[in-house]
């Protein structure tokens, strides 16, 4: 039902002519003398879901800001949808939709009432209509009559990414958009952001690393205010520096000290059964040397995996500086 309707929002209201991206050049940002971001550059194109990663305090919710026009830059230059914006804020306010991360909303207006007012201040045209597809696409239903101080924290956050997607931008801008909901909602708003990512620019801040893992093609990660990494999620997996796991299975016994002359092994864990956990500490691939050891050792190798370093391990190995 939940992706249903947004389809059908989707063929209602989308312009699909009018999806652009964003371009952020050389942007500096201080408060005083401490640098927020410093010389940030990227490009995010229409379609693409974007994950914006880093630890607290490295700039991640300053950037959004200023790519909704909340807050001005020091140096550089940021478009919208082709809309500069420090000369167009007004033209990209119309066509972004955020979502901040503490989410400021009327607790004492009902949530019909509050949206409403938002359609309101954007002049949607057949408001009522919409009011009633956002309210079903964000699975607000069963809640719709309550006043918004009434909601859990997981409700209100729908409110909040309702209130983003009312006036159906080509930009989306969500900082932390599934903070505080059950495993439930987040299945749900996951899907609903994958599915806006397919005729949507979308930029999310994220804690969850299996939530960028799940939704997002590309990740940008920063750090202090600098970009310490910027691509697609597998290749930035496969490019960090590290160690790699390798699990393997021959058909009879060998020793650590035997598997620990492969070059490139640091660590040799049996875990039983004639299965080993090996530990290498380069970016190579040594199953090849593992093969050739097993031949030369006049052993049969059953099974063998590698083990992809997750995007929380990379994570904190780019930022732990």
């Amino acid at each position: 039902m939940l992706v249903q309707s947004y389809i059908f929002l989707i063929l209602c209201f989308t312009d699909f002519q009018n999806a652009m991206s964003i371009v952020v050049k050389e942007i500096t940002k201080l408060f005083g003398a401490q640098k927020a971001l410093d010389a940030v550059s990227f490009e995010i194109c229409a379609g693409e879901v974007v994950g914006f990663l880093g630890p607290n305090g490295a700039g991640k919710s300053t950037m959004m800001k200023i790519i909704a026009c909340y807050l001005p830059q020091s140096s550089g230059e940021v478009k919208v949808c082709g809309f500069d914006v420090v000369e167009n804020p007004m033209e990209i306010k119309k066509r972004v939709g955020y979502l901040p991360e503490n989410n400021p909303l009327y607790y004492d207006m009902y949530i019909k009432e509050y949206l409403g007012f938002v359609g309101g201040l954007h002049k949607i045209k057949k408001l009522s209509e919409r009011l009633k597809i956002m309210i079903e696409i964000t699975g607000l239903q069963a809640e719709q009559n309550k006043k918004i101080g009434a909601l859990s924290k997981g409700y209100r956050q729908r409110v909040g990414l309702a209130q983003a997607l009312i006036h159906d931008p080509p930009v989306l801008v969500l900082d932390e958009p599934t903070s505080g909901l059950d495993p439930n909602q987040l299945s749900e708003i996951r899907d609903l952001i994958i599915q806006i990512g397919k005729e949507k620019t979308v930029m999310l801040s994220t804690h969850i690393m299996q939530e960028v893992e799940a939704v997002c093609s590309r990740a940008i990660i920063i750090n202090r205010g600098v970009i310490v990494a910027d691509g697609p999620v597998d290749d930035i997996q496969r490019q960090a520096k590290g160690a790699q796991r390798i699990t393997v299975e021959f058909d009879h016994q060998t020793a650590e000290e035997n598997l620990k002359r492969i070059k490139g092994v640091i660590k040799a864990v049996n875990t039983g059964n004639n299965t080993w956990h090996i530990t290498t500490g380069t970016g190579e691939d040594i199953r090849a040397a593992i093969f050739q050891f097993a031949v030369d050792n006049h052993l049969k190798v059953l099974t063998m995996n590698k083990e992809e370093k997750s995007l929380e391990e990379v994570f904190r190995e780019l930022t732990e500086t």
